[in-house]
């Protein structure tokens, strides 16, 4: 049997932490669609700042059974993480409130351009015209199959700025802390999560009766609609991580790319769990035209120059006088 390449595991590592973020994020909406559209459990604010919870509890677990070990991330770098996740998560729920689903999918559909200039910016990426193209047609694609009316105000482009920039920092932000302070995706959870779900536990109840104009100390908590919260909590464990699995390992544009194939994903599922009238004829033609940039992404970016960092070299004649300078030099040397 011949021997696995290092390239094979590669591949297919990525392939599984793919493959986990997806069955963990269409499953927590899923649930949380049972949680809030069955049993009125309508405090989403609030029930992140749980998740972050119990992702602190599985955090101190794993610290305590020596799977993650002792890092550092300066303050001010944690202080801003918490900023972006926090503005995302709260421009978000805003978002949605303020403006129409056409204009909220849109809004979504704008991180990657966003993000891609990030890359372009903070961290000198270049695309090639086919990675690009493939991101376009994805774009077109995921619009055809979310996009239906199409509304917007002052206060509710607002939020929906606020949302995909602080959405698109804080997903840079994952790839940039692991890579600068070498950081694995628990660690850099587990200096994360506890923040989170401190901030979030202390606003969100205030955020959610603000949207609802319910407490969320008054709703009524019984047996089914627990379960309910504990199961999306537990599936959150996994989103969580899978996530800063596979910005870790990819970046944020492949990540909010490859992450519409979710939404295609949580449309099926919610055609075969909640009924028919999510899919027609449009939303399937919607879906073939973005599985199609999809695999026409991944194709071109992983080809050589599809996805790469510039590299800044001098030109070819001062290269030459200095190549010359130095080979009289080393002249001098042997003489």
């Amino acid at each position: 049997m011949a021997p696995v390449s290092k390239a094979d595991k590669k591949a297919a590592v990525d392939a599984a932490a793919w493959m986990f973020n997806v069955v963990t994020s269409v499953g927590i909406i899923i649930v949380n669609k049972a949680l809030m559209a069955t049993y009125g459990y309508s405090f989403a604010t609030t029930l992140t700042g749980l998740h972050f919870a119990t992702t602190t509890l599985m955090t101190i677990v794993l610290r305590c059974l020596g799977y993650i070990q002792p890092s550092h991330l300066p303050f001010t770098e944690l202080l801003r993480f918490i900023l972006f996740a926090n503005f995302s998560i709260v421009g978000m729920n805003v978002s949605l409130m303020w403006n129409s689903v056409g204009f909220y999918q849109i809004a979504k559909l704008s991180m990657i351009p966003v993000s891609c200039l990030l890359e372009m910016v903070l961290d000198k990426i270049r695309y090639s015209r086919d990675t690009k193209l493939s991101i376009g047609l994805v774009l077109v694609g995921v619009g055809v199959c979310t996009v239906t009316d199409v509304s917007v105000n002052s206060k509710g482009f607002l939020a929906a700025f606020v949302a995909v920039w602080s959405t698109s920092l804080q997903q840079y932000y994952v790839h940039y802390l692991q890579r600068k302070y070498s950081l694995s995706s628990f660690n850099l959870l587990g200096h994360t999560a506890p923040a989170q779900a401190a901030t979030l536990l202390v606003v969100g109840p205030f955020l959610d009766y603000w949207l609802t104009e319910k407490r969320v100390d008054m709703y009524d908590y019984n047996l089914v609609s627990v379960l309910f919260i504990t199961l999306s909590c537990t599936i959150a464990i996994g989103t969580n991580l899978s996530q800063f699995i596979c910005i870790g390992r990819f970046t944020a544009v492949s990540f909010q790319v490859l992450g519409h194939m979710k939404t295609i994903l949580v449309l099926v599922m919610g055609f075969f769990f909640f009924g028919r009238e999510g899919l027609n004829l449009h939303v399937v033609v919607g879906m073939v035209i973005a599985v199609i940039g999809m695999i026409w992404y991944g194709n071109a970016s992983s080809k050589p120059g599809g996805k790469e960092r510039r590299s800044y070299s001098l030109p070819t004649t001062r290269q030459q006088k200095l190549g010359a300078a130095s080979d009289s030099d080393d002249n001098e040397d042997k003489a």
